[in-house]
């Protein structure tokens, strides 16, 4: 396992996909370190291409305002990433070969941080960190508990800004996480 400079010193340099020939940055995550709560997206978008952040975009803002419902900020108490860390084309779905060539950075955030709680953030994160046959319409906001930590995935914000009839579901699975929270958690309240 590599130590955070390492490991942001080896993602922004990394070659391992065709990904790398086409980003302007890298983008390794955001938020505290010893955060009990991570969210994890798919892989960066236009916006945070440009940026070098996670989730900075219309998406982004959502994302931000759903988690000041329930008391989390990305400055103060959730750390965010994503399984690729550089933005597919036209911003695709990631191909399983560029999952595979990146997750290992993930993992090593992971196991950095220790997280009590992992909220995947729409399908393409669910069916690679909870369960290849995850179905997000059916499952999202359901708990589990993987490796000894709590897991659940919510809609992808961009999702909710296509189909805003996703916003109560997605009300209810994050009073769930909140309530997740309250009760695994030491020091994000």
């Amino acid at each position: 396992m590599m130590n955070w400079e390492a490991l942001e010193q080896t993602c922004k340099s990394c070659q391992k996909c065709a990904l790398a020939d086409t980003r302007h940055n890298v983008v390794f995550g955001v938020g505290p370190r010893d955060a009990e709560v991570m969210c994890i997206g798919e892989g960066p978008g236009e916006n945070e291409d440009l940026q070098g952040e996670p989730f900075v975009g219309r998406a982004g803002k959502l994302l931000d305002d759903m988690l000041e419902l329930i008391d989390l900020d990305r400055t103060k108490n959730v750390y965010i990433a994503n399984i690729v860390k550089c933005r597919p084309p036209q911003n695709r779905d990631p191909l399983n070969t560029e999952q595979d060539a990146c997750i290992g950075y993930l993992r090593n955030q992971v196991a950095l941080i220790r997280p009590k709680i992992i909220v995947c953030l729409g399908r393409v994160a669910a069916v690679r960190l909870i369960r290849e046959d995850f179905k997000i319409t059916r499952e999202h906001g359901q708990w589990l508990t993987k490796a000894g930590v709590q897991m659940t995935a919510l809609y992808h914000p961009a999702a909710i800004l296509r189909d805003p009839s996703k916003r109560p579901d997605t009300f209810q699975d994050l009073k769930s996480l909140q309530a997740k929270i309250q009760e695994v958690c030491n020091h994000t309240y």
